[in-house]
């Protein structure tokens, strides 16, 4: 429509490092993005009980002083001398909560680090849930709640978002559990909950820290970033390696270490992947030379 077309038209005269006037454009008309906002889990429609003017008529109650009239069913009075309100399923947006993890270890990366590739894809994410009206929030953690932007479905709101995401760094330890617990009680509404990290964490703690957010009924979205080295450590003789987080230094020889870290780094993918089967959560592993576009797919299974 012309009038959505205006509005990214607008966005794309703007600068901002994690979404580019050329993404911008392609996010525009790239074929999952209405269909993973609009009918997907991320901001799909959905029906509430609030009564109100609105679409499809739901069901009569009786009249209770302070009713607006303007509800009230005149013939429905006229046939049984009662006053009746006709009450309406109303249609709600649903509000999308993205969990960006800054951590320490974010920062790795040759070429792009961790932290930019996650922070391309939370940008057009919260694009594409304000481009269709629906309300997006942000927290950026490490070891704690570094920032909490409630939700909101403005241009302005939006610009806020990418500029904490232009001024956003790697930070301190990973604590995803501390965090999750601690946003728990800020989130009034329930929704798409999308986590971006890499997961250098304790599944269990993780796992657990999530429960309350399924049993208030989240759709959850986990997305597990690793770089390519990560994945596959690279054969480059004797290395220091050393612990973005703790500092701590190790000198080793990768010939010695592919094999055990292989196993380490499938071990723990395959543990997180069979607890987020347990509770119908949706885990994606990713790459970072892999192009953030492809993880809306996931968006609409």
């Amino acid at each position: 429509m012309q009038g959505e077309q205006d509005w990214v038209d607008g966005m794309a005269e703007f600068k901002f490092k994690y979404l580019k006037p050329e993404d911008i454009r392609k996010l525009a008309t790239y074929e999952f993005a209405p269909k993973a906002v609009v009918e997907g889990y991320l901001s799909g429609r959905h029906m509430s009980r609030s009564r109100g003017s609105s679409i499809e008529f739901r069901d009569y109650r009786q009249y209770v002083p302070g009713d607006d009239l303007a509800l009230v069913d005149w013939r429905v009075y006229a046939r049984t001398d009662r006053h009746y309100l006709r009450t309406y399923e109303q249609e709600t947006n649903m509000d999308c909560h993205i969990f960006l993890d800054s951590s320490a270890s974010m920062g790795f990366g040759d070429g792009l680090r961790k932290l930019e590739y996650a922070s391309f894809f939370a940008a057009a994410l919260c694009y594409l849930v304000v481009r269709n009206t629906d309300r997006v929030s942000l927290q950026i953690f490490d070891d704690k709640i570094r920032h909490f932007f409630a939700p909101g479905s403005t241009t302005r709101h939006l610009h806020n978002l990418m500029h904490a995401l232009e001024n956003n760094e790697a930070g301190n330890r990973t604590s995803i559990a501390e965090a999750l617990k601690r946003s728990y009680p800020l989130l009034k509404r329930k929704g798409s909950l999308v986590v971006i990290s890499d997961f250098f964490d304790d599944p269990g703690a993780i796992f657990s820290a999530l429960s309350p957010y399924i049993h208030r009924g989240f759709k959850i979205h986990l997305f597990h970033v690793l770089t390519p080295e990560e994945m596959d450590l690279p054969d480059r003789g004797l290395l220091t390696f050393v612990d973005m987080e703790t500092g701590r230094r190790i000198v080793a020889h990768t010939d010695n270490l592919r094999k055990p870290y292989a196993a380490a780094i499938q071990d723990h993918i395959a543990g997180l992947r069979k607890l987020a089967v347990r509770r119908s959560i949706d885990y994606v592993v990713t790459r970072t030379d892999m192009h953030y576009f492809t993880l809306f797919d996931r968006l609409t299974r």
